[in-house]
């Protein structure tokens, strides 16, 4: 949506400030013109809560944009939302890999190419709003919704979310989001996460204050509960840590539906707008307002901040408004299908014969065996707000017979070892394609959410409204509950390994082919020591969006280097992890979870963070580091690439605090502090420079941050833990 071309006060304001008024004396003009119904209206959606419920449940979640806060009489224009973050929920738009897929990318100039082809389809579809920017951290990888977010360090998720930020902000105002310790699914209406001043500062809240410092306009809160209070309704959260010590301007929201339990409450507390219906403030705030429960001055505060985002976004912007036709336009699909390859992550690749397995030579391969139920499914991750509907997803099985023309494929989808061994002895390669579906994981509502009474009476009384009517028929329907979540279960996983069958067709396959590659779709970590061993090549694929077949087919032909790395840590086993309970009412979060607990306990991971493996081979040496200059640091080193074929690869940037004992410091002995990607002809050397920040190498006090130590070791490596890092030391 462009700024109204008509003369209105909201237009008046923009251009104000684009010729130089100050933002604040503009937005307190504006605010002045609205009447005291016009500034309730703004805080909160503007369709009626069960018509809104109705059409959610029955045709489908944001089909189009969902208002919130539009004042016609003023022309301004309210924050018109739509969810992501694989791409824009509405229409038929460009399903891109999911976030954790392109966070092993480790490249943010991509991510920020991403942001904002993103932005444009949005924003060609009539929304203004992108609820996309998921950054919660994934303290245990059976964490429903983690392909949802980018890694398991706060310098990722950071990183990737402030280039996602700049991307979208060309052309909508992006929502960073679950604030806060929001990552449990099935318990997350009801689980209360307890965090310490140094686990939040230090772990849980890092990345969201990266991404408010680049200008992020929304913070959407969290469903669960934190320290005892409400996400949405959390004062310490919002206006003690985010605008008190971190100065943010911009506006909060609540997640939908239950995302506060108290109209008055979360307005004290400093929540702006109520998502995404007339809810709760429009059932109870003027009558709270009346009781004293709140103030008109709490109204005016929220009132002015979302005015102030508003005008603040339309005065910058300078992007023309996209046609339509820029939704899953070619040059999207092709950005689509770049990014899928450069996050695919090899894992294992040995030698079968004289060379390794990986990658496959087209003049060699006249026939393949595809197996597995995944290699013909659209599978671009869950049913729940981030689906995104593209017009077409290419399969790993379309993807490969398009690559190869003159091959015979033979395409085994059922659960048989026997039936895909027989296929795989009589192909050249057997690809065996295994993992996870939105069955698996994902967004969950389970029946409980729907039956609950205390979330029920969050709800307004239905009456005689038709809509309610109709919801309330909706849930007495047989199967209602299950088909919301597109009927099907979602939320924690239960495992993290593989099915036993999917073991026992990969070890038949091999048996019957040594030339076998196993291909695991997948956001977070999966166990494979039942059967890693018998298999040379593993690729991890991901969630990989509408073009992820044709990328798979890049990557295991070699037309682009397998260049993923590793986002988390693969543990060898599950007791090497945080424990774990997907139905807990009340849970501790400390900061020990992936590469720092594995460091930590002395446990060494199948495949540590940032662990990918290429078709060519790399060196690293003469590392320089500058002084901390406040809160960043510069590492400068030459990589080499020593193989002789062109790759790419990502330079990790760690630091060791010296002198640290993790256990009785309570502080991690290795840090991610930065990265950079480079590509390499074959034997080629540059010198790469990588940005940095010292931030993970001081530790939270009741006074503020200090460093953890006088000096640490800086090494630049390739994962976590290589040996071969070159390094420097620094004082802090």
């Amino acid at each position: 949506m462009s700024t109204p071309s008509s003369p209105t006060a909201f237009s008046a304001a923009v251009a104000a400030v684009r010729a130089g008024r100050p933002l604040d004396e503009a937005v307190d003009e504006l605010l002045s013109r609205t009447t005291r119904e016009e500034r309730l209206w703004l805080l909160d959606g503007d369709l009626p809560f069960w018509q809104g419920m109705a059409d959610m449940m029955t045709n489908g979640y944001n089909l189009t944009p969902y208002p919130m806060g539009r004042v016609e009489r003023l022309g301004i224009p309210g924050l018109l939302f739509s969810d992501g973050p694989r791409g824009v929920v509405m229409g038929q738009s460009t399903a891109f890999p999911v976030s954790m897929a392109r966070g092993a990318t480790w490249d943010v100039e991509l991510e920020e190419r991403v942001g904002t082809a993103i932005g444009l389809e949005l924003r060609a579809q009539g929304a203004n709003f992108f609820g996309g920017v998921c950054v919660n951290l994934p303290r245990h990888p059976s964490w429903g919704r983690a392909q949802e977010t980018y890694g398991e360090d706060p310098i990722l998720l950071g990183e990737f979310g402030a280039a996602l930020t700049r991307g979208v902000q060309r052309n909508a105002m992006a929502v960073v989001k679950h604030y806060a310790l929001n990552s449990m699914e099935n318990a997350r209406f009801k689980v209360d996460v307890t965090a310490d001043d140094a686990a939040l500062h230090e772990v849980y809240l890092a990345h969201f204050r990266r991404i408010v410092e680049e200008g992020v306009s929304g913070v959407m809160t969290a469903y669960n509960s934190v320290n005892g209070e409400w996400a949405g309704q959390n004062e310490h959260l919002m206006e003690g840590v985010l605008r008190g010590m971190w100065g943010f301007e911009g506006v909060t929201v609540s997640d939908f539906i239950w995302g506060l339990r108290d109209a008055a409450a979360s307005l004290r507390a400093g929540l702006d707008v109520e998502e995404p219906f007339r809810q709760q403030r429009a059932e109870h705030l003027s009558a709270d307002l009346e009781a004293g429960r709140a103030s008109w001055d709490d109204v005016d505060r929220a009132a002015r901040r979302i005015l102030r985002t508003q005008v603040r976004h339309y005065a910058a912007l300078t992007e023309p408004e996209p046609p339509l036709d820029v939704v899953f336009n070619p040059g999207h699909r092709a950005l689509a299908r770049e990014v899928a390859a450069r996050g695919m992550v090899l894992l294992k690749n040995e030698p079968v014969g004289d060379a390794p397995l990986l990658p496959l030579r087209r003049d060699a391969l006249t026939s393949l065996a595809v197996i597995g139920r995944l290699a013909d499914v659209a599978n671009t991750g869950d049913n729940g707000s981030s689906d995104v509907r593209a017009p077409e997803v290419i399969t790993a099985l379309q993807g490969l017979t398009e690559a190869l023309p003159g091959a015979r494929i033979t395409h085994v989808a059922d659960d048989d070892p026997a039936a895909a061994a027989a296929a795989a002895g009589q192909a050249d390669v057997a690809v065996v394609v295994a993992g996870y579906t939105a069955a698996d994981e994902g967004e969950w509502i389970g029946g409980d959410v729907l039956t609950d009474p205390g979330l029920l009476a969050l709800f307004p009384p239905p009456g005689d409204d038709p809509a309610g009517q109709s919801f309330a028929a909706f849930l007495a329907e047989p199967g209602a509950v299950d088909s919301i979540n597109g009927g099907s279960a979602g939320g924690d996983r239960a495992s993290l390994r593989l099915r036993p069958v999917d073991a026992d067709v990969i070890r038949a396959v091999a048996a019957a082919n040594p030339r076998t590659v196993v291909v695991i779709v997948t956001a977070g970590a999966v166990i494979t020591e039942e059967w890693r061993d018998a298999v040379p090549a593993v690729l991890v694929s991901w969630y990989s969006g509408s073009e992820g077949g044709r990328a798979l087919a890049d990557v295991l032909l070699g037309d682009v280097d397998a260049a993923g790395r590793l986002p988390y840590s693969i543990p060898a086993a599950e007791e090497h992890l945080p424990s774990f309970d997907r139905d807990a009412t009340a849970i501790t979060y400390d900061k020990w979870f992936g590469q720092r607990l594995l460091d930590r306990d002395g446990h060494a991971p199948a495949f540590p963070l940032g662990f990918g493996l290429s078709y060519t081979s790399f060196a690293l040496a003469d590392l320089t580091v500058d002084a901390p200059e406040g809160d960043s640091l510069t590492g400068v080193v030459t990589v080499t690439n020593t193989g002789s074929r062109a790759g790419r690869h990502v330079v990790q940037l760690y630091g060791r605090p010296t002198g640290i004992d993790a256990a009785a410091d309570d502080f991690p002995t290795r840090v991610l502090l930065g990265f950079a990607t480079v590509d390499l002809p074959a034997g080629a050397s540059a010198r790469v420079t990588v940005p940095a920040s010292a931030r993970p190498l001081r530790r939270w006090t009741p006074t503020g941050f200090v460093p953890a130590s006088p000096t640490a070791v800086i090494e630049a490596a390739s994962y976590a833990g290589d040996p071969d890092a070159a390094v420097s030391t620094v004082t802090l």
